[in-house]
């Protein structure tokens, strides 16, 4: 195996030795840390987990690949992504470095250079000398120390930057209880750079290809949950793991998660070998986000069926795994979105064979 193919490794069937592996060790101990530390005192809404982003500013993963020094790519960070979302952890990493820092970046605008970030993509209206808008359900925005704006208007795109605490924000959250806020903004045209097209397009399929990602590592935290209770817990004199039906259950979840996997590995490879911005990594991510939406589907409801109503607590592991996937199916376009948009390319390829094998 190619170590892009091991990136998402740790699942049912384990994980192979290859060179992210002490770069998985620190995120799992980083994730560990942070999860245990937690444990009697999970809410909703959660907040910022300010002693994980600490350590993740202090090791240099906060903005792991829009610093050059770093030398990392997608293969890095997808290894990072992955082990954090199993963990449940509440920092937000791909707002940060994927998305935020790489909008600033492309659209010449300055963020600092310290503490978390986050973007989000809204429609604005131009008056004034000014644009006016509300960005809705944005990641983490109370806690950011800025926000990325991308405003859509009628005749062009547009980018700025956004203190959190000169704004109005209205809280809100997901099914998992992760900040999503609304910001209402009024931004002077002087405070904004405008971009291409292909950068909004470029912010989609970067966020899209980030959920994808968490997902799969959500969904191994629940199927690793479900087969540690399954051989703990005893009904009728024997472990539940025993019985044909639980194994059949768990055969389901270990095949649907491999086949999220698959499509997955692809779209990682695709970003590290043609970058973001290639159609056929957009196609690829297509397909992984068409694929995982009934793939969590299944698998989350799967495992709390196994666990009964205790995976029903706040304090289960199951509940941070499953209600995150839940919630993050949806985020940077449906799976009914992305299966459509596989569609339109395939009807539109010169070749169909091309998009069989990824060569769109």
């Amino acid at each position: 195996m190619t170590s892009i193919d091991t990136v998402l490794s740790g699942g049912v069937f384990g994980a192979a030795v290859d060179d992210f592996d002490a770069l998985r060790e620190l995120v799992d101990e980083l994730g560990r840390r942070a999860f245990d530390a937690g444990t009697g005192r999970r809410a909703r809404p959660q907040t910022l987990d300010h002693a994980l982003w600490d350590a993740l500013q202090d090791t240099g993963l906060d903005r792991l690949t829009s610093n050059p020094d770093n030398g990392a790519g997608p293969a890095e960070l997808a290894v990072v992504l992955y082990g954090l979302a199993r963990h449940s952890a509440a920092a937000p990493l791909a707002e940060t470095d994927l998305l935020g820092a790489w909008l600033a970046d492309a659209a010449g605008v300055d963020v600092p250079p310290a503490g978390p970030l986050t973007a989000a993509r809204a429609a604005g209206t131009l008056g004034g000398g000014a644009i006016t808008g509300t960005g809705t359900a944005v990641p983490f925005g109370r806690v950011a120390a800025a926000v990325v704006l991308l405003v859509d208007t009628d005749t062009a795109h547009y980018v700025g930057v956004v203190d959190p605490h000169a704004v109005s924000i209205t809280d809100g959250m997901n099914l998992a209880g992760e900040p999503r806020d609304d910001i209402a903004f009024k931004l002077s045209l002087q405070h904004l750079n405008q971009v291409e097209q292909a950068v909004a397009d470029e912010l989609v399929c970067r966020g899209a290809w980030a959920r994808c990602i968490q997902l799969v590592g959500a969904l191994d935290a629940a199927a690793a949950s479900s087969v540690a209770h399954c051989r703990e817990r005893v009904q009728f004199g024997r472990p539940l793991s025993r019985f044909q039906s639980v194994q059949q259950s768990l055969a389901v979840m270990a095949g649907e998660i491999e086949r999220g996997r698959a499509a997955t590995t692809l779209a990682v490879a695709a970003a590290v070998d043609s970058g973001f911005a290639d159609g056929r990594t957009e196609y690829a991510v297509a397909v992984a986000k068409a694929v995982l939406g009934p793939v969590a589907a299944t698998v989350t409801s799967a495992a709390h069926q196994l666990h009964g109503a205790i995976g029903t607590s706040i304090e289960h592991p199951l509940w941070s795994s499953t209600l995150r996937a839940r919630s993050w199916v949806d985020e940077f376009g449906s799976a009914g979105h992305h299966a459509r948009r596989v569609g339109r390319l395939a009807l539109h390829a010169t070749n169909v064979w091309d998009c069989v094998t990824g060569g769109i």
